[in-house]
Formats: structure tokens, sequence, C-alpha cells
């Protein structure tokens, strides 16, 4: 009932760990088990190890969460040494979300890690140093040419996740779709900004960053309802889901599968819950399978 399939992966349930909210499994482990999941997408993995942002990179506002981590993680050696072992125990597709700052580094990051996981995901949020630090994902030229050399050398399929952050992300999902990419995956944060009146001082320390949680969830929705409409390739929604009417919103806007991120820090039961939700509505609604929700939708 449950079982959803992209580009030849399948997946137990649709709901998959969002990047950047789970680490790399290890201290939500400790919460939640983790085979609940039908896959973790990782938290993002660069080449060299990173630090990340200075603190403050975190803060809680109206419906959301603003964070500026800025990459944070081990660097892809000790990942494949000591975090994929770690994620390979679990009954769970590994998908392994990867980071450049040149279209070389997304290249290298891909031949070093497709052999040995499920599937890729191309954050394409990162700045290119090599052109004046504007992000990748905004621009379908850069979209398209870096997810066709990823899928040059990827031995897995590939999914590219979408920034909102542009004027129209179908143009995105087009370039990503005309290249090859095997999915999509959206919505990536939207950048937002904080204050403190008392202080009047940011209260990210990099003064803005990306906003995730419910107050994004109708953005997200009409995003994917309109990729849906303008490409063939499945599509991975996410985005402020914080219960199965959440997650079954998504499926009716056209998405194959979900990601939950910012709602698994309040409630550590939620990949269960969203799970059986899922389930009864099906079973409520007189359909047969999650696939019969993709697009459902009536106008």
């Amino acid at each position: 009932m449950l079982e959803v399939e992209i580009s030849g992966v399948k997946f137990k349930n649709p709901i998959i760990a969002a990047s950047g909210t789970f680490g790399f499994g290890r201290e939500f482990s400790k919460l939640i088990d983790l085979n609940l999941f039908g896959g973790i997408s990782t938290k993002g993995i660069t080449l060299k190890k990173r630090t990340g942002n200075p603190q403050p990179r975190l803060c809680e506002v109206y419906g959301g969460i603003i964070n500026s981590v800025g990459l944070e993680n081990p660097g892809v050696e000790a990942f494949l040494n000591e975090e994929l072992p770690f994620l390979r125990r679990f009954d769970t597709k590994i998908i392994a979300n990867i980071n450049g700052f040149s279209k070389e580094e997304f290249v290298e990051l891909a031949k070093i890690v497709s052999p040995l996981v499920d599937m890729l995901e191309v954050n394409l949020s990162c700045p290119n140093v090599k052109e004046g630090g504007m992000v990748f994902g905004k621009d379908p030229d850069k979209v398209y040419e870096i997810t066709k050399e990823v899928k040059k050398v990827s031995a897995c399929p590939v999914i590219v996740k979408l920034t909102p952050n542009v004027t129209d992300i179908t143009e995105l999902a087009k370039a990503a779709e005309k290249a090859g990419a095997d999915a999509i995956s959206l919505i990536n944060t939207i950048s937002a900004m904080a204050i403190d009146i008392e202080t009047r001082r940011p209260l990210i320390k990099m003064v803005t960053g990306g906003l995730s949680g419910p107050a994004i969830k109708p953005i997200a929705i009409r995003m994917v309802y309109e990729c849906f409409q303008k490409v063939k390739i499945p599509i991975i929604g996410m985005g402020g889901i914080m219960s199965y009417k959440d997650a079954i919103e998504f499926f009716l806007a056209g998405a194959t599968a979900i990601q939950i991120g910012t709602v698994n820090f309040v409630n550590p039961n939620a990949v269960s819950e969203i799970q059986k939700g899922i389930e009864n509505y099906l079973k409520n609604h007189g359909f047969e399978s999650v696939k019969d929700l993709i697009g459902n939708i009536i106008i």
C-alpha cells in the first residue's frame, strides 16, 4: 500500500528523512527507529571537512526555524569510513546529499559516493565560487550543466534538489529533467531573516538563513503542483510537513514521495504517526496504494 518506486529504487514507504535535519542518523537513532523511514537523505556532504558558519546559526520563528548552518560536515572520507557503515545497519534506502562549490567538486563527489549508496541528491543551493558566488541552483543553465555532468559519472540514480528562491521554479525543474535527472526534490528552504529588537541585531550571525517548517508548506505545495504540470520525472516533495494530512496534500499536488525534517525536532514520533495516518487515509477513501494519490487533485 505504501511502496513507491523512483527510477528503479523501491522504497517500502514514501517517507524520507530530509537532509540537514538528521545529521547522519546517530543521535536521532536514540529517539527514532530509523527502520521506519523509506529512505534517509544524509546531511550535506562536501569533499573536505567543513566547520560551518559561526554561532548563532539557528533560531525559532513563528511557524518554523531559520538556519544558517553552513554545511558543517566531516567530509566525504569520514562519511564513507564512519557514517555510511552505521546507516547500512538499517532497513532503509540511503540517499547521499552532495554539495560542491564548483562543477568539478560535484562530479568528483558523484564518482566517489554514487557506487556506495542507493541514490544521490544534488544540492544546488551552494554558491559558485568560480563565478562571483551566485547560487548554482538559481540559474537553469547551471542546473542543466551540473546535472548532466553528474549523470555522466553517477553509478546510481540522481535527484536534483531545487531552490525555491527564484521567480519560476519550473524552469529549474525542466532544466534538470532535460539534463537527465532521475527525479527532483523540492523545496529547499526559503531565504529569511529575524531581528532581536532589544539588541537590534540579527538572530542569525550570517544575518539571513533558510526558513523551514509549517510556514512554508503552502508555497511548497504550490511549487510541487507547478512542477508536476511541467515535468514527467518523479517529484519528492518537502516543506513544512507536520502531519499525515500535509503529506496527503503533497501527493495530491504531484509528489511521489515526501521528506520530513523540522517536524522531527518537535515530534520524534512523526514518522510513525504520518505513516499510520497515510495508511488510514488510503483505506478510508478506497485507495489501494499511495501511488493512486499522485497528482490526483480535482480542479
